[in-house]
């Protein structure tokens, strides 16, 4: 199985790991409000609104980030994973891991070292509070044990951090159950604890002495720790006793002003690079500037500069002058990167594969165009883009913040410029510590307000302010004036301003509005400046784009602003509530807020905010949004679009299409264009393919742009002309179905004139193609590897026997080698090298035919499990954050395990627990949770039934048959990631509950497990499954037999009159005048018999051709009458016939004997000829007939108790037109065989024969092992008389249609009414037909008066049942002797 979906990992650096696991989704949370409280009296108190959260405590060591198999084939990423394995340990950035860095930090720091929200009394100190003291009161308990409450501890420098501890107080009731971690370099601008994309809580105590430890997920750096509690003992109140484990921690750091830049000069002029390792952590408040800059006078270059607080890199490898090859490639990650927290970066390239990591998460990519080195010039500048003329750099800013470990290539970058190796001179003062430039955000949640002081009794208002949020609606700033109201809000990501100011004689209304798209996430400055008669309201700055107002103002301030929220009663409410999100850089009436006095509680007030902390988190990054999907988020969710991706679910992880032309087919699709998507959920894109359905096989057609016979001149074994086959799909998902295809070929056609192919067998050729894996390949079509020859010197039939090519005789006239590509792993060509072209008189054409394959061995791929303790087992399953598993199961067992793959606590299963349950299990750290799925009917009926499972970070699913589903939401906040240790079992769950019956199409996260190989070497597994006609023989129809296959079955359409893989293609054909078919009942060796009566009569009878029952069917559609449409005559007097008579009613007619005259029927009195397809489905049993027309109700007839009921001797049936040696009934000759008919006859069937398809089938001529043949000319087609047999789906809801129209499946609109017949209806259908009726024979009447038609037809057909002396019973007479004479008079009108 490849590597991005099974195997454990192997780590080899913080950032990095050889292979990776395909990632899986799970389990998504809300943002955590932590919020900071100020006491009447002044006392600081960190809050957090109450609500349960679910969490898991991390047990394994921090994974990092992954790097999937790049698309430069095996080889390449071997070396790429070999390479950084050396030289990524070389420059592990600012976190390097050890096993040693396990070091208790907070228990020899001193008592002044821990301080508190509050303390309880003197021996509760936080001071106390150090794992397995005794000091004291045994530990930390504030004086109220509330949600506001909080420890912290100053490790004295920046620290490595890995785990954490808790206890609860010594010997007492008091402990805290669950808490979060802040952290922080100053003591200031705090950064929750975050994982798995979550504010994290962490599991805590249930006693008093046990210690519980949590391994940090991702290794931190920090000096300052506050622990927050957020549930505690319920016997007692909070207690808390710390550790924290981690190791020392230094770093070279430079502080850049904006206006430095550190150049690193490289040893030699120029540096062609083929591999490049930059490392390196940041912080910085700014949302834009240059990290580091490189290029080269041809056109290469590197940079990485944030771009709206996102991570930008471009690189570009080299371009062509002519712009056929462009290099440039653009990647984007992170998001709110301008928090002033540290973020680390490595950028790792060997030759065109890229791994792009920040702060864990890793892109991995592969640069455009065709070059592998980096050609830079002189330098590579960090900080900023030197001025070098050029206006690439222009308007764009230096770096403004901090970086630390700064690596290239193994060179530390900081440690030169401290030790002044490197030019420094830019910098006005460079300094080797971070400059803080600390703002004081303030973090507003749902409930949160900040009221703030302003001038009161003013005429002016003037407010300023900078904000961040994901929601487009909220409340900003809300005021009560003097006699009115202020609101400045957020509606729909514009600010908006309202003013409503209302007197005793005066009313005013002013509403502006400014900017848009303003919740994305980013800082925006509003500056809101009202007065006598004006209002202005910019944003970010923008004048142009500011709203102003001069209507008629006048403000009088009342002296209080609400920032973030207003939840008082009023006259007049603002129209928003509350705003979700942060804010920083206050000003109110031109005097900036001082919020460390309001944290105090000397100014202004407020209540559920977190001061001096900005804890937005961007749920868009990463995109847990797949293949394309566009991410959508509020303040506490997200949500994925996933139109136009062929997509769908809540992260557009599951396909909407089958992976293969095989899986359509077994849909009861029929041959069309459709979308395919070979691996399912993988990374590989849906494609257009067209399937072609046949009888026994399913052909996938991949096209390609090489038009048919194109022409090569001009090209020499030097200098050939190399022709690119381009395809409708990219390489990677043509290797896919060529990959799972039992039989792959393309037709390659070379066609010459004095030009040369492949020459001879020993030398180069001139001419070759290059196939799958960039190969050349020097055999030719019809011949196979490594035999270079064509494919006549295959068949040794070659032009000239001494060459093994017929180009290779260099003839001057056309001459053409062509034949079948069918090494499917060669395949599709991809280029042709043509090489002899060039000499006088020198042409070729080429034809690359399109890509062929057939089958589908994943579809089919099975095993059966035949003991309760047989089970296959593979590598352990990788699905950390989104995982689908889809697979087919038959059983006649009550219950079984289908897999289960087991963690240490985690677990997946599936599993059939009763005959009507299947239930998905799984824990992802939040304990145990199960799906499950009832179905109506026993799942135990040795039938196929599809299971699809899928878990990701926004919900889990399980799905039976299309039909029965059930999903649940992920829980607000948990453990996301899906951590298996064990191997992965199918078939039973550790030996128990084991599975008796048939797997089939095992597929993982678009891997297909190959069960069939497995199941080989397995004792109590069988590879294949047998018995699928019992499941899908319901698909043959119209009596076609179901016939089993190794890897799938087929339907047997041969005594049928239907075509196509279900038997549901009519066979048809249109008739023109005197066109017949013929079907000999007889057989042949009866044929030649003796003309003994009774020696024919006995043998006969041993033929069974003696019938007492019939059963006809067919369908007609005719423009004119007379007609004949199907007559079975004998060797006796007797016959059927079925005609439509001069008035276009259809007539049945049976002679079996002992009746004067023929028993007539007249089936229906309406004229059938009209151009409309009918059906007719007629039986005989004995005495009894039963008639059915169209959709109408069957009726039933008797024939006369004189009547014979035995068809004696039934001889020949003739569809169309009669020509019969032996008796014919002279009114069917006389009144309905001449001119003969002229239409459409289709599926037409009799006592399961097919006449008209075996004719069809046959051919024109008549030969003694055929039956059937036909005379005249005969058209194949279904003539639209046949309706469909398979229900099809409507268009709105089928995924696989190609277009979006609405067009409806062709429907009739009769209703057969069971048990009488509808009166109102009949009456009413009666007039309408009398009024039809008299319309059409009007239109008839004068038809045929404007255009005339006179003619004969003379035929001597015998009347008896005599032969003309030499003729064979069996020969028609047609030629000299009994010519058939037609005369004709047209005249033609033009109208």
């Amino acid at each position: 199985m490849p590597s991005r979906f099974f195997g454990r990992p192997r780590f080899v650096s913080v950032t990095f790991t050889c292979v990776g696991g395909r990632s899986l989704l799970l389990p998504h949370s809300p943002p955590i409000d932590l919020i900071a409280v100020v006491h009447r009296d002044g006392r600081r108190k960190l809050r957090t609104p109450e609500a349960k959260w679910t969490q898991k405590a991390a047990t394994a060591s921090a994974p990092t980030a992954k790097m999937h198999r790049p698309g430069g084939g095996p080889a390449l990423f071997l070396l790429s994973a070999l390479w950084i394995f050396c030289d990524v340990n070389c420059v592990r950035g600012a976190l390097p891991t050890s096993a040693k860095c396990d070091n208790a930090l907070a228990s020899p720091l001193p008592h002044t070292a821990f301080s508190s929200s509050s303390v309880f009394s003197n021996g509760y100190a936080p001071g106390y509070a150090k794992l397995n003291r005794r000091g004291g009161a045994g530990g930390w308990s504030p004086l109220d044990s509330d949600h506001y409450q909080w420890l912290q501890v100053d490790l004295g420098a920046r620290k490595q951090l890995s785990a954490i501890a808790t206890q609860g107080r010594y010997s007492s009731s008091d402990w805290t159950t669950r808490y979060r971690l802040l952290y922080s370099d100053t003591g200031r601008n705090w950064k929750p604890y975050q994982q798995d994309g979550n504010i994290w809580a962490f599991s805590g105590n249930s006693n008093s002495e046990s210690a519980v430890r949590h391994e940090l997920q991702h290794g931190i750096v920090a000096r300052f720790l506050r622990l927050v509690p957020l549930e505690w003992s319920k016997e007692g109140r909070i207690g808390l006793r710390v550790e924290v484990y981690g190791c020392l921690y230094w770093a070279d750091m430079i502080n850049f002003d904006g206006q430095g830049v550190i150049s690193y000069r490289f040893k030699v002029k120029k540096m062609k690079l083929i591999k490049d390792v930059i490392a390196l952590r940041f912080k910085t408040s700014e949302s834009e500037g240059v990290i580091l800059h490189g290029e080269g006078q041809q056109g290469d270059y590197i940079t990485l500069e944030l771009r709206k607080a996102k991570l930008l890199l471009q690189i570009n490898l080299g371009s062509n002058q002519y712009g056929s090859i462009l290099g440039h490639t653009s990647v984007t990650t992170g998001s709110l990167l301008d928090d002033n927290h540290w973020h680390s970066v490595v950028i790792e390239r060997y030759r065109r594969n890229v791994n792009f990591t920040l702060d864990r998460h890793t892109q991995h990519f592969r640069t455009n165009g065709e070059f592998d080195h980096l050609d830079l010039d002189y330098e590579l500048s960090f900080g900023g883009m030197p001025y070098s003329g050029k206006p690439v750099g222009v308007g764009r800013k230096n770096f403004k913040g901090c970086m630390e470990s700064i690596n290239y290539n193994g060179d530390n970058i900081t440690d030169l410029a401290r030790r002044k190796k490197l030019d420094t001179s830019s910098f006005r003062n460079l300094s080797f510590s971070c400059v803080e430039t600390h703002s004081f955000p303030v973090f507003f949640n749902a409930s949160s307000f900040l009221q703030l002081p302003g001038r009161a009794a003013h005429n002016l208002v003037s407010v300023g302010l900078q904000f961040r949020t994901w929601n487009p609606h909220g409340l900003l700033l809300f005021s009560n004036l003097d006699d009115g109201t202020l609101e400045m809000s957020l509606e729909n990501g514009k600010v908006v301003l309202h003013i409503n100011v209302t007197g005793a004689a005066r009313h005013y209304m002013v509403d502006l509005t400014s900017g848009s798209g303003l919740d994305d996430g980013q800082w925006h400055a509003v500056r809101l400046v009202a007065k006598e008669n004006y209002a202005a309201l910019m944003i970010d700055g923008d004048e142009a784009s500011a709203g102003r107002s001069t209507s008629p103002l006048s403000i009088t301030t009342g002296g209080t602003y609400h920032l973030g929220g207003y939840f008082l009663q009023t006259l007049f409410p603002p129209s928003q509530r509350f705003f979700q999100g942060c804010m920083q850089a206050i000003v109110v009436d031109d005097q900036p807020a001082d919020l460390h006095a309001v944290e105090k509680g000397t100014v202004g007030a407020f209540e559920n905010v977190s001061l001096d902390m900005c804890a937005i988190i961007d749920r868009c990054m990463p995109n847990h949004c797949e293949h394309g999907g566009r991410c959508q988020q509020t303040w506490d969710t997200f949500s994925c679009t996933c139109d136009g991706t062929g997509y769908s679910g809540a992260t557009c992880h599951t396909s909407l299409y089958e992976p293969s032309c095989e899986a359509y087919k077994h849909l009861g699709r029929s041959s069309d264009t459709y979308w395919i998507d070979p691996d399912g959920s993988g990374p590989l894109g849906p494609l257009k393919v067209h399937c072609n359905m046949t009888e026994d096989r399913v052909w996938t057609v991949v096209t390609n742009n090489l038009p048919p016979k194109t022409t090569v001149t001009g090209s020499s074994r030097e200098r050939r002309t190399i022709l690119q086959v381009n395809y409708s799909a990219s390489m990677d998902q043509v290797t896919a179905i060529t990959s799972s295809a039992e039989h792959c070929e393309q037709q390659i056609t070379y066609s010459c004139r004095r030009s040369r192919l492949l020459n001879t067998p020993g030398g180069t050729p001139y001419t070759w193609w290059v196939g799958r894996g960039s190969e050349k390949h020097f055999y030719w079509g019809g011949s196979g590897p490594g035999i270079q020859k064509c494919a006549c010197g295959m068949d040794r039939n070659c032009t000239d026997p001494k060459y093994d090519c017929n180009c290779d005789a260099d003839h001057s006239e056309w001459r053409e080698d062509s034949g079948l590509l069918a090494y499917k792993e060669h395949l599709p060509v991809s280029q042709v090298a043509v090489g002899d072209t060039n000499r006088a008189g020198s042409e070729a054409k080429l034809t690359v035919g399109p890509l062929r394959c057939q089958g589908d061995d994943n579809y089919w791929n099975a095993a059966s499990f035949t003991t309760p303790s047989s089970y296959l087992h593979f590598a352990t399953f990788q699905g950390e954050t989104s995982a689908d598993i889809s697979f087919y199961f038959k059983t006649s067992a009550p219950y079984g395990v289908f897999l289960e793959n087991l963690g240490n606590t985690d677990f997946i299963r599936l599993e059939l627990k009763s005959p009507h349950v299947v239930s998905f299990s799984f824990d992802v750290g939040n304990g145990p949770v199960e799906l499950a799925v009832h179905s109506d009917a026993p799942l135990n009926d040795d039938q196929w039934h599809r299971v699809t499972a899928e878990l990701n970070i926004k919900e889990a699913l399980l799905q039976l048959d299309q039909t029965h589903r059930v999903s649940r939401p992920a829980p607000a906040q948990g453990h996301t990631r899906l951590e298996l240790f064990s191997q992965l079992y199918v078939g039973a769950a550790g030996g128990q509950r084991g599975f008796l019956g048939c797997i089939r199409a095992l597929r993982m996260n678009g891997v297909t497990l190959d069960l069939d190989e497995r199941a080989k070497v397995t004792p109590g597994v069988k590879p294949g499954c047998r018995g699928h006609c019992s499941s899908y023989g319901a698909y043959c129809r119209n009596g076609g037999k179901c016939v089993e296959k190794y890897n799938g079955y087929l339907c047997d359409c041969t005594a049928t009159a239907y075509d196509g893989p279900f038997c549901t293609r009519d066979v048809g054909g249109f008739f023109e005048m005197g066109t017949m078919v013929r079907y000999d009942l007889l057989p042949e060796a009866a044929a030649g018999a003796p003309t003994d009566s009774e020696v024919l009569a006995s043998h006969l009878m041993s033929q069974e051709v003696n019938l007492t029952k019939e059963e006809v069917t067919f369908s007609f559609s005719a423009s004119s009458a007379p007609a004949i449409l199907m007559y079975v005559s004998s060797r006796t007097e007797d016959y059927m016939a079925v005609v439509l008579r001069h008035n276009g009613s259809l007539q049945v007619r049976y002679q079996l004997g002992g009746l004067k005259e023929p028993f007539a029927i007249d089936v229906d009195q309406r004229n059938l000829a009209n151009g409309q397809p009918h059906s007719i489905n007629l039986s005989r049993v004995d005495r009894r007939l039963t008639v059915q027309l169209d959709h109408y109700p069957a009726v039933s007839y008797s024939l006369p108790d004189a009547s014979d009921t035995k068809f004696n001797l039934v001889k020949t049936l003739f569809l169309g037109k009669v020509y019969e040696t032996g008796y014919v009934d002279p009114v069917v000759i006389q009144r309905y065989n001449a001119p003969g008919f002229v239409g459409c006859l289709s599926r037409v069937q009799f006592n399961g024969v097919a006449p008209l398809k075996s004719a069809l089938r046959s051919g024109p001529q008549t030969a003694p092992a055929r039956p059937a043949s036909y005379r005249g000319k005969l058209v194949e087609s279904n003539c639209g008389a046949s309706p469909l047999t398979v229900p099809p789906m409507s268009a709105a809801t089928d995924p696989w249609r190609l277009d979006n129209t609405d067009t409806e499946f062709p429907f009739n609109e009769e209703r057969v009414i069971p048990d009488g017949v509808n009166r109102d209806s009949a009456i009413v259908g009666g007039i309408i037909a009398v009024v039809i009726f008299t319309i059409l024979c009007t239109l008839l009447f004068l038809i045929r008066y404007m255009f005339r038609h006179k003619g004969t037809y003379h035929t001597n057909e015998a009347k008896s049942g005599a032969e003309p002396p030499g003729e064979s019973p069996e020969t028609a007479i047609i030629g000299t002797e009994n010519p058939e004479t037609i005369e004709e008079s047209k005249k033609e009108w033009f109208i």
